[in-house]
């Protein structure tokens, strides 16, 4: 019998499907391939704008007159966490875009909806210098945002742009801290850039160029000093860098040191990511079993990543700024604030500092 699933990859799919739970997997017709995963099913094998992979036995990924979306996914290498009962898979992202991102230092485009749910792609911006800023609700660096405000508004003229995104379940948990907010915010409830840039903590902070290329990878930065007394960290030495990359184009780095600076995904953080979506997608459903399930999967699977357990911990009811969280945060700094950002002081900010301190 046919039944209503959803497939998100950087958005969701909903397509009529069989569950096959011999298989532990969702059948799809052949015409809806294209539509859920981008994909189409050639002579030549598994086909996406000029790449094709080859599909050497097709009875793997076929049943009957049927496909396999679990098997389709892993013969284009992409992982895929499924929930039968729940009907929901999440299929990752190319690993190939982070690898660009992290070792060519080409940023990845994406769209994202803004707190209107209009759409935006980063090629809207296409010429200027962006600061993406990554922040969210449940973090203190969400009243950083006049700060970043102000810097958009003093370089605005000369190219530049401040690209806010929140790594937020809905536009409602954001908006209450973008009154007066006029640069572009926009919301991932996916978390799609934390996978395509492989951020693991907010804030991050990313430089890209006119021409979309990263001229300096994610890296903790502040744009006030409201928690300045707690962390040790100021905000100017890092805005400064920022105003002579956008009026001299002074660069804090080169690019030989650039790439590679920050350690890409493991396997098991980019599971962790498709349980977290699946999660945000059952808790939008009001399924709650299937929405702690999956939260407490991603934490396991990563448990130094703030924005897989600390962003669900408001999905299952918990407090984020709570003492739960302020026991994991603590036995989390223990081990050295494990994150994928530069290492060290790569903005004059004081060595050792950790993005999420500005969330206590």
């Amino acid at each position: 019998m046919l039944t209503e699933i959803a497939i998100i990859t950087d958005r969701v799919a909903v397509v009529d499907a069989l569950i096959d739970r011999d298989r532990g997997t969702f059948l799809i017709a052949p015409s809806d391939l294209s539509e859920v995963l981008g994909w189409e099913l050639k002579p030549s094998g598994l086909c996406r704008d000029d790449t094709c992979v080859p599909v050497p036995n097709m009875d793997a990924i076929r049943v009957g007159d049927r496909l396999d979306v679990v098997a389709v996914a892993a013969a284009v290498g992409q992982p895929s966490v499924v929930d039968l009962d729940a009907g929901i898979v999440a299929v990752a992202l190319s690993a190939e875009l982070r690898r660009r991102a992290l070792d060519d230092l080409d940023a990845p485009a994406f769209t994202l909806p803004d707190l209107d749910d209009v759409p935006h792609s980063l090629s809207e911006w296409a010429g200027k210098k962006k600061l993406l800023v990554t922040f969210s609700s449940w973090c203190g660096c969400r009243y950083d945002l006049p700060g970043w405000q102000a810097l958009h508004d003093e370089l605005g003229l000369e190219g530049f742009t401040v690209i806010a995104v929140a790594i937020d379940h809905s536009p409602d948990d954001v908006r209450p801290f973008t009154e007066g907010i006029t640069m572009p915010v926009l919301y991932d409830p996916h978390h799609l850039l934390t996978e395509l840039y492989a951020i693991s903590n907010v804030p991050t902070v990313v430089w890209i160029d006119e021409d979309d290329r990263i001229v300096r990878p994610n890296a903790e930065a502040f744009g006030t000093d409201t928690f300045a007394d707690f962390t040790g960290v100021v905000s100017a030495p890092h805005l400064d860098l920022v105003r002579r990359w956008v009026r001299h184009g002074e660069v804090p780095m080169e690019a030989s040191e650039a790439r590679g600076a920050v350690a890409d995904l493991s396997d098991d953080e980019v599971l962790a990511r498709l349980h977290f979506r699946l999660a945000a997608e059952a808790e939008r459903r009001g399924d709650e079993v299937a929405t702690r399930t999956h939260v407490l999967r991603a934490g396991e699977l990563a448990p130094d990543d703030l924005t897989v357990w600390r962003a669900g911990m408001p999905l299952v009811g918990e407090d984020p700024f709570g003492q739960d969280f302020l026991d994991r945060y603590d036995d989390w700094k223990g081990r050295g604030s494990p994150a994928h950002s530069m290492p060290g002081d790569q903005t004059g900010a004081a060595s050792g500092s950790t993005a999420t301190e500005t969330a206590r």
